[in-house]
């Protein structure tokens, strides 16, 4: 199926991956587009009424169009708040990429743009037998790279964008997000950034607790709709 969406991930956890992916849903709603965020595997769910529900899912759910069921936005819902390869062990389910995809095809189906959600950084793996770029090859999306502005970011940077390429897919576009206040060389650390990374900066999110989505989006632009991977 054709979409138009991005992969978002991020230099590690911890960087904002969350209050970005939901900036970027509300940015495409913004621009006129039908948009609806997706988190295929969320660990660290509570248990609720109405099921296990991740509070990242539920952001995501609450910055995209209305009257989308959760499941579809989160497929694996996992208790445990660890890799989701032990979570799911923890939990006894069997991550699988065909379900996945299902939900995400669901979802596109509702919507004009998806954003789907990684977990960690790059490599971080969903399974033993699943890489988030198995699911981003499967979707065809480009990545952005969520990078948290702190020290230690410029290395982090620069080794996840240069595997996101060596995997043969596009980097669309790259968002600093200020998540310590306290890091002073934010902007010499943005410049170095703009010098090194061989993709547009799509904008910076300031730091700021509990900030709305709708306001975040005003920071930030939509990446280039062109497919992901670099060759067939």
């Amino acid at each position: 199926m054709k979409r138009d969406g991005i992969y978002v991930t991020g230099t590690d956890t911890a960087v904002g991956k969350t209050v970005t992916s939901c900036a970027l849903v509300a940015r495409a709603r913004r621009d006129g587009r039908r948009c609806a965020g997706f988190k295929p595997v969320a660990s660290g769910c509570e248990q609720t009424p109405d099921g296990w529900r991740n509070s990242d899912a539920l952001a995501l759910q609450a910055a995209g169009e209305a009257d989308i069921a959760y499941e579809d936005i989160n497929p694996y819902a996992l208790p445990l708040p660890q890799a989701p390869e032990i979570a799911a062990r923890e939990a006894g389910v069997t991550l699988q990429l065909d379900v996945m995809l299902a939900a995400a095809n669901r979802l596109s189906a509702q919507v004009d743009a998806l954003v789907v959600e990684g977990v960690g950084g790059w490599d971080a793996p969903f399974a033993e037998d699943i890489e988030q770029r198995d699911l981003a090859r499967a979707l065809d999306l480009p990545v952005v790279l969520v990078i948290g502005l702190r020290l230690g970011c410029i290395n982090h940077a620069r080794l996840t964008a240069r595997a996101i390429v060596a995997d043969g897919f596009r980097l669309a576009g790259w968002i600093g997000n200020r998540v310590d206040p306290r890091f002073t060389a934010a902007e010499d650390n943005l410049a170095i950034l703009r010098r090194h990374l061989d993709a547009p900066c799509l904008g910076v999110i300031p730091h700021a607790l509990h900030a709305d989505a709708a306001v975040n989006a005003q920071y930030l632009q939509w990446p280039d709709p062109r497919p992901g991977l670099l060759s067939r």
